[in-house]
């Protein structure tokens, strides 16, 4: 049984790593959030002690680390704002601990280079949540492209319009320097996922860019995508809004429909395993997805000329 420390405990991801933790047969014995809303807490480790500073959370985790073998911190799960993940990571190094942490891992490609060395100099890794990678749908397309030939380029669409309330704008989430854009918040896995799928990024073009949206063109070895990425309500189709539905997620692969919806609950239980398998995915596999969501953040916005998403033309 591990000892696991969570950074992070009243965001919205921060149950499923509760749950990952104790489906893995092991134990939170340490949390820290500044919102004292964390009752759900009580439903997975109810004798889990929780701190709202910082400061009394590392006094805490420093004396676990001075304390019988047993105590040790074995693991840090990281939920907190993107922007802070950086150093989060390095305080669970510093402790002796291995990281576990929520995407994006960090905002910049840079910022793996840093987090690389002390990995040398501590001797712990920094293990990252990139869920798709272990979804059942994904791995088998991945097979599918590898087994096809060597020059092939798939035409995918990528479409992703999770609603938000006016609340999001107003959170860390839309704030340029802290969530590092709506294409880093909610689309960095599935860039990812398409490096995963389709191998090195070639090209990378912005097409859209503003808080509440954004869409582009990316060429992959064995794809063409055309993304298109929303929290806006209004993006999605009539017909899913006529059947009350507030979110439309599609992925098509030279017109034909991947469907991988079922099973997103389990991904982090099963990514859980795969970590504490010595199978983690490390910092080197975040980088192409982390340069990827840099650049469009930087990116001029070109012209709608060539490939870009349908969506745009609305």
């Amino acid at each position: 049984m591990k000892n696991f420390a969570l950074i992070g405990a009243g965001g919205y991801i921060a149950p499923r790593h509760m749950k990952a933790i104790k489906d893995t047969g092991n134990r939170l014995v340490a949390a820290l959030d500044p919102n004292d809303s964390v009752g759900i807490i009580d439903s997975h480790f109810p004798d889990a002690e929780f701190f709202t500073e910082f400061e009394r959370f590392d006094r805490h985790i420093d004396k676990m680390r001075r304390s019988e073998k047993s105590d040790n911190i074995d693991y840090v799960s990281i939920c907190s704002p993107n922007y802070l993940h950086d150093s989060h990571m390095r305080f669970a190094l510093r402790s002796d601990a291995d990281a576990i942490c929520e995407k994006p891992l960090v905002l910049n490609p840079w910022n793996i280079d840093g987090l690389q060395d002390i990995e040398r100099d501590t001797g712990r890794k920094v293990n990252t949540i990139l869920q798709l990678r272990v979804h059942p749908a994904i791995v088998a397309l991945r097979d599918k492209v590898r087994a096809q030939a060597k020059d092939t380029k798939h035409e995918v669409d990528l479409t992703y319009i999770t609603s938000r309330g006016h609340w999001y704008l107003q959170s860390w989430k839309g704030n340029l320097k802290k969530s590092g854009g709506i294409a880093t918040n909610i689309g960095v896995h599935f860039f990812d996922m398409l490096h995963y799928i389709f191998g090195d990024l070639q090209d990378n073009i912005v097409h859209h860019s503003e808080d509440t949206k954004a869409a582009g063109y990316l060429e992959y070895t064995h794809a063409r995508v055309r993304w298109f990425l929303s929290v806006d309500y209004q993006d999605v189709p009539q017909a899913q809004r006529e059947q009350g539905q507030r979110t439309y997620r599609s992925i098509t692969v030279d017109g034909e429909e991947i469907e991988f919806s079922g099973g997103f609950t389990d991904l982090h239980t099963r990514s859980y395993e795969e970590i504490l398998a010595g199978r983690g995915f490390g910092l080197e596999e975040n980088r192409v997805a982390i340069q990827t969501v840099s650049t469009i953040r930087n990116a001029p916005i070109a012209p709608l000329t060539g490939d870009y998403h349908p969506f745009l033309k609305k």
